[in-house]
């Protein structure tokens, strides 16, 4: 590992019973009160008091409220995030600058969401800056722009229908094999062919789900977290950089901005691709995966839809993928539950869906605001 690694840990996680919240129809849900659950069961995890933390990142929840709920009123950082799914990685980036300049000693990153609670529709509510404009030609969700882009992807590398399959079973797969996911029924190739197009060509089951739930990880300094209840898992590497414009989409699918980010990150962990035992890698559209692939230098440009072969991207094989089910079939926390199923393979406790000797795992996030971390056991 190179010597710029940081000195900082992950040293808690804590995360809803997805499958249980999603059972419960017709419930009226709080993301306060899910967020605070998991920040509870992250400090259980992590072996640490409440009076111990002093910096507060959150996302889909105010900073001022949260404080109070989770009885924190006199913090050294706070800040809450904007609730889009890039920001899991930037809060993860945020804490390990915090802890990296001294300016908190142990930060909690929380996250709530209460989508399904509220009927939230990520797409067809309007907003932003050129939204009347957007909606005039039918672009009324990220998803429309990951559909159009996809197009193009498909225009110039030769990829033909169903190419996204292989992603989809192979994380519905993962999805049997965890407890807490969402959906587990069995998919294979004629069900995936056969699911209704939302935005041709990306069908249902390339788009992420909307539900509830919380997670919450707790990030402090090597020396601290030796001296607590987990084996630490050290962040590696940390980098990010935005591809910006006032559409969500990209005009070379975030490569220029993956290809940067993913040298930093492998100059500061001193691991490439060939070196990582799992990915986590951020899937609120099917294609965000190619993008992803193509752009972290897994595949070669333009082919990572010939790399996602099961026999590759599975449990057992050489790159498992989103090992907990991803956001279309275990839960869409918004990239947050990534990092958690990323701590949580490191340290062994997957259980059935345990990548066997996991030392290093990538995660990975293309999007408007680019972030990849590499996390390895310590």
């Amino acid at each position: 590992m190179s010597s710029d690694a940081t000195n900082v840990a992950i040293v808690g996680v804590g995360w809803s019973d997805y499958k249980a919240l999603w059972a419960e129809k017709g419930v009226a849900r709080s993301a306060y009160t899910v967020a605070a659950d998991a920040y509870c069961a992250a400090l259980e995890d992590a072996g640490l008091r409440k009076d111990e933390v002093d910096g507060l990142l959150c996302s889909r929840v105010e900073y001022a409220r949260l404080a109070d709920v989770l009885g924190m009123p006199h913090p050294l950082f706070i800040h809450d995030l904007e609730s889009s799914g890039r920001m899991s990685g930037v809060a993860l980036q945020e804490a390990v600058a915090l802890i990296s300049a001294g300016m908190a000693n142990v930060v909690a990153c929380v996250y709530g969401n209460n989508g399904r609670s509220v009927k939230q529709k990520y797409g067809g509510e309007g907003g932003g800056p050129t939204a009347a404009y957007d909606e005039m030609y039918g672009m009324t969700s990220p998803g429309a722009y990951v559909a159009m882009m996809y197009r193009r992807y498909c225009g110039l590398y030769g990829v033909p229908d169903g190419a996204l399959a292989p992603i989809a079973i192979n994380q519905r797969k993962n999805a049997t094999l965890n407890p807490v996911a969402i959906f587990q029924e069995p998919l294979d190739v004629e069900k995936y062919m056969s699911s209704r197009y939302i935005t041709e060509p990306l069908r249902l089951l390339d788009y992420c789900m909307i539900n509830d739930g919380g997670v919450a990880f707790i990030v402090t300094s090597m020396d601290r977290a030796r001296t607590l209840r987990k084996r630490p898992v050290q962040v590696a590497a940390s980098a990010g950089m935005g591809d910006l414009t006032n559409l969500y989409t990209s005009s070379d699918f975030f490569y220029h901005a993956c290809h940067d980010v993913a040298g930093r990150v492998y100059k500061q962990s001193g691991l490439g691709p060939n070196d990582m035992n799992c990915l986590q890698v951020y899937d609120n559209f099917m294609p965000t995966v190619l993008y992803t692939l193509d752009g972290f230098g897994y595949s070669p440009r333009g082919e990572a839809w010939q790399w996602v072969r099961e026999d590759r991207t599975a449990l057992g094989g050489p790159r498992p993928v989103n090992t907990a089910g991803g956001h279309t079939s275990e839960s869409y926390m918004q990239g947050w539950g990534h990092i958690v199923e990323a701590v949580r393979q490191v340290r062994g406790e997957c259980g059935v869906r345990q990548v066997v000797d996991c030392e290093a795992v990538h995660y990975m996030a293309a999007t408007p605001i680019t972030t990849s971390h590499v996390l390895v056991g310590k």
